[in-house]
């Protein structure tokens, strides 16, 4: 199951980016941020590189580590979602959620502490935001997120299949919500009721703080307004992205320069 997962789930994020990408074209979001197509390549080969870069280092960890939780986990029955006396029926709306929400308070935590936002700024540092940028982060960062699902898979007894259904539901979203796509608005008001939308977290990665420090949930819109950090926008012409005093100009910059900075 976990090869084939893994093969449909490239095989996903290859189509989702070539049709944000061509989408992205059609229908700019922001036409300010489109650039020649030289530099737009080169932009968005940085950000697969670094991408490329966090799964390669991931994946020790990954095979290692929460494979064996994983198994461990399951084997012992430990867990919320293993509790005797829950329904069969509600596990798996559980799992995605509660993974969900999880992915919502890791994010703020990513905002709120300077040891993590040292890592987090080079998802944020990109001034041309596209699809790719949904891929943008730092390697440091995903194994921390990987790391810290250790504690949260034994105390919520979340199973392989759970994370590899949650993480396919997650990536057309995630390179959705980052893409340069002007959707109808009335579309795009409908939609955020119950997923993040471009217009909604493009507010997110805006260089003013206030507009950053909202917006933070992944897949659904529901843990933002339920805990007050919801905030929209529907004027992007003056929207500037990126953080202020931070420019991440070449790959290298993106992997060493979080190494050596301090908040």
């Amino acid at each position: 199951m976990t090869n084939i997962a893994i093969e449909f789930k490239t095989l996903l994020l290859l189509l989702c980016l070539a049709a944000g990408w061509m989408l992205e074209y059609i229908a700019p979001l922001q036409r300010a941020s489109r650039q020649r197509a030289v530099e737009h390549v080169r932009h968005d080969l940085k950000n697969l590189c670094l991408a490329a870069i966090a799964t390669a280092a991931n994946s020790a960890l990954v095979v290692l580590l929460l494979f064996p939780v994983l198994q461990l986990t399951a084997a012992r029955q430990w867990g919320l979602l293993n509790w005797p006396g829950l329904p069969g029926w509600i596990i798996w709306p559980m799992a995605l959620v509660l993974f969900d929400l999880w992915q919502y308070g890791w994010h703020v935590l990513n905002h709120r502490l300077p040891w993590l936002w040292r890592f987090h700024v080079v998802h944020h540092a990109d001034t041309a935001m596209d699809t790719s940028s949904g891929l943008r982060f730092h390697f440091i960062e995903i194994a921390l997120s990987t790391l810290i699902r250790v504690p949260l898979v034994m105390l919520l007894g979340l199973q392989l299949q759970h994370l590899l259904v949650y993480e396919l539901i997650a990536l057309p979203v995630v390179l959705f919500h980052h893409s340069n796509l002007r959707l109808p608005l009335a579309l795009d008001r409908l939609l955020r009721i119950f997923i993040v939308t471009p217009r909604m977290h493009w507010v997110h990665h805006s260089d003013q703080r206030i507009e950053t420090d909202s917006n933070y949930a992944s897949v659904l819109t529901l843990w933002d307004r339920l805990f007050g950090s919801y905030r929209g926008r529907d004027n992007f012409a003056d929207l500037q992205l990126g953080v202020r005093g931070e420019a991440y100009l070449s790959l290298r910059d993106m992997l060493l320069v979080p190494l050596r900075r301090r908040r």
